[in-house]
């Protein structure tokens, strides 16, 4: 019998099961992948995984993958989106063998759909749209022949080839695939392969009107490029009996094969090009890579590495069957990779001034602290200390419960890598807010000097006031609110309101000259990372990346 345990510390791949075994009974010599997406939008997190499992699958059997637009609809497509999306995948970490766009093969594509005509297979319908959908049937119920089913060859070729030169309007005409009205599978009936779109094509301009679809045009730009394994998403396993007829009555010499996997869902996560874009043009978020979005520009703006983004998608493997992943799963592998490669510093998000009274006036001292504690080659870092410092408001209570072991008055707690202060004093304004607290610190009981002569049950965090750096940090929530109760929902309705909460704060002056883009650990708030619209010279901004634990562990899950 075999082990459970350690069948789930593998992650299962039975697309990588088949390409061993097409590999072993020579079905094929080289393992060929591409990568496939539409320029109507970034790539989310959801792209990410099957990023990975394309590249990393050709690159584990020394194969290739090509990068391939599908810029077969240009009404939605623009070169914004192609160079996100390249952009996007270099910085996952992955280099293509080629890239192509649909629209290099827009006059091959032609002529196979000429080609069908020829055989039969394909006819020109003048339907509209509502008519069509009238036609098709139900799955309980068979479609019926279109009244245009059975045009002449000769008429077939004279129409498509005058919707080419564009005679037509857009929706006057389109041409299908003559297959079977009463298939089981509706995709079989009738699908269209071309339609009439007097649209700027980013690449091609104006010299075509009219554009495969993408049932027609993805399984030919396989067969041109000889992908072997073609690796989609499990929404697309009825399309297949489509994909497979379009390489067999087309003629093509590559007999490519479409592989169906479970996309990956995660738990308040809009998982959708489409709901995006709605969450972008509706003001929603401050475009596509706001920290907020799930999009892969999003996520790298607010400071997840490639590295932890590429060990999500291994650890959670490749299956048949669709599920939800938790989004602590995620969260687990951002931690795992920081905790050794963030610097450790301190930052104050809600300050309140404390004035050390028999401090010396006018004196700041440096003190040693350790870059990272789990990573001891990072070195020592400085922190000034002085007579004024700010703390967390809400590490000081004036009345406190019971078991409350942080600031109070009369109470003792640990300054980190500081001394020992007491609250003496409470200073209030005339509302009654403590704006101020006077305490006093015991000299001897410098961090590292070996003092041990009496324990403090309370460790609290703090930066030095006059050398402080203002910060504005934004503290970041899922975009959705929890799905359990509110999924059929409108989108707008279940936008988080509390997705982004802003606070001003202070940080140490160590990071006075920190770049856009680098990673932080604050004490006890979690990780965090320059924001690339950084700000202005006085204020820096920092997007939290993810807090400093939860309970759930990714390898037990």
């Amino acid at each position: 019998m075999e082990n459970s345990n350690e069948n789930k510390s593998v992650p299962s791949n039975f697309i990588k099961n088949i390409v061993i075994e097409d590999l072993q009974e020579g079905r094929v010599q080289e393992i060929h992948t591409r990568f496939p997406p539409e320029p109507n939008g970034y790539l989310h997190i959801g792209h990410a995984k099957s990023i990975c499992l394309n590249f990393e699958l050709a690159d584990e059997f020394k194969g290739k993958t090509n990068l391939r637009f599908d810029d077969t609809n240009p009404v939605k497509e623009d070169t914004e989106y192609v160079d996100s999306i390249m952009e996007d995948v270099r910085w996952l970490g992955f280099e293509w063998d080629a890239l192509f766009y649909a629209s290099d093969y827009f006059e091959e594509m032609y002529n196979r759909a000429v080609l069908l005509i020829k055989k039969g297979k394909a006819y020109v319908c003048d339907l509209t749209a509502e008519e069509t959908r009238e036609l098709r049937g139900t799955l309980t119920e068979p479609g019926k022949d279109s009244p245009y089913r059975n045009r002449s060859v000769e008429e077939n070729l004279d129409l498509f080839a005058r919707m080419r030169a564009g005679e037509f309007a857009d929706g006057a005409r389109v041409l299908r695939a003559k297959i079977d009205m009463a298939a089981p599978n509706i995709t079989l009936r009738d699908p269209i392969l071309y339609r009439i779109a007097h649209v700027h094509h980013h690449r091609t301009g104006d010299a075509w009107c009219i554009y495969p679809m993408y049932d027609y045009a993805h399984p030919l730009g396989d067969a041109i490029e000889g992908i072997t394994h073609s690796i989609c998403t499990l929404e697309f396993e009825d399309h297949r009996p489509m994909y497979d007829w379009v390489i067999e009555q087309c003629e093509m010499e590559t007999q490519t094969h479409q592989y169906e996997f479970a996309r990956l869902n995660i738990t308040n996560t809009i998982m959708s090009k489409r709901y995006l874009k709605t969450l972008v043009d509706e003001g929603v978020v401050h475009g596509w890579d706001d920290p907020r979005m799930p999009t892969i520009s999003g996520m790298r703006r607010r400071g997840y590495t490639a590295e932890s983004i590429r060990n999500f998608c291994r650890e959670i493997g490749v299956a048949k069957a669709n599920s939800v992943i938790d989004e602590r799963n995620l969260e687990f592998f951002i931690r795992e990779d920081l905790k050794m490669k963030a610097p450790r510093t301190m930052a104050v998000l809600d300050p309140i001034k404390v004035v050390i009274t028999n401090y010396p006036e006018g004196q700041i001292e440096w003190l040693d602290a350790e870059v990272n504690a789990e990573n001891p080659e990072m070195g020592m870092r400085q922190i000034p200390f002085s007579r004024e410092i700010y703390i967390e408001r809400e590490d000081f209570m004036e009345n406190p419960p019971n078991k409350y072991f942080r600031l109070f008055p009369g109470n003792e707690v640990r300054l980190k890598h500081a001394y020992f202060i007491v609250c003496n004093d409470v200073i209030k304004n005339e509302d009654g807010e403590v704006v101020e607290l006077h305490c006093t610190y015991d000299v001897a009981t410098k961090s590292g000097s070996g003092f041990n002569a009496r324990k403090v049950k309370g460790t609290i965090h703090w930066v030095e006031a006059s050398l402080a750096i203002p910060a504005q940090l934004r503290l970041l929530e899922p975009l959705l609110v929890d799905e359990t109760d509110n999924k059929d929902m409108p989108l707008l309705d279940r936008i988080n309101p509390n997705s982004m909460q802003v606070v001003n704060g202070y940080i140490e002056p160590n990071m006075k000259d920190v770049q856009a883009g680098e990673q932080f650990q604050f004490f006890r708030h979690g990780y965090f990372c320059v924001d690339k619209e950084k700000s202005s010279e006085d204020v820096l901004v920092f997007n939290r990346i993810v807090s400093l634990k939860s309970s759930f562990d990714a390898k037990k899950a």
